[in-house]
């Protein structure tokens, strides 16, 4: 008999060992990786945010870790900064269609961490 979660999820290249460092699965999880990466996409359901406006919506969130945050996934393709040209320049962060496809994602991680 077949294990019930046979089929449910399409295999990494069957992973027999390690899985491929492309594995679909593996590169979710790794732009979701740190503590507060996903309480961070989710301030941008208010919209578009500066540093300011997240650090005000996480007090707890220290300036370096946000800083790190912003960065990666900025280079993950999550976020977009924009800076503006005007006195004193200013930036903002804004997801990007790849970050929007994350939602709900973020949503069934949440219904299913509040199962158990």
């Amino acid at each position: 008999m077949a294990h019930q979660t046979v089929g449910l999820l399409p295999s990494c290249a069957e992973l027999d060992g390690e899985p491929p460092p492309a594995c679909p699965v593996d590169v979710a999880l790794d732009t979701l990786r740190g503590r507060w990466t996903a309480l961070i996409i989710g301030e941008f359901r208010h919209g578009d945010r500066s540093f300011s406006q997240l650090r005000d919506g996480l007090p707890k969130l220290s300036d370096k870790v946000l800083t790190e945050r912003l960065q990666q996934l900025t280079a993950d393709g999550v976020l977009e900064r924009t800076r503006t040209s005007a006195y004193p320049p200013r930036v903002s962060y804004s997801l990007t269609d790849r970050g929007r496809a994350l939602v709900p994602v973020l949503r069934a991680l949440w219904e299913w961490g509040s199962q158990g």
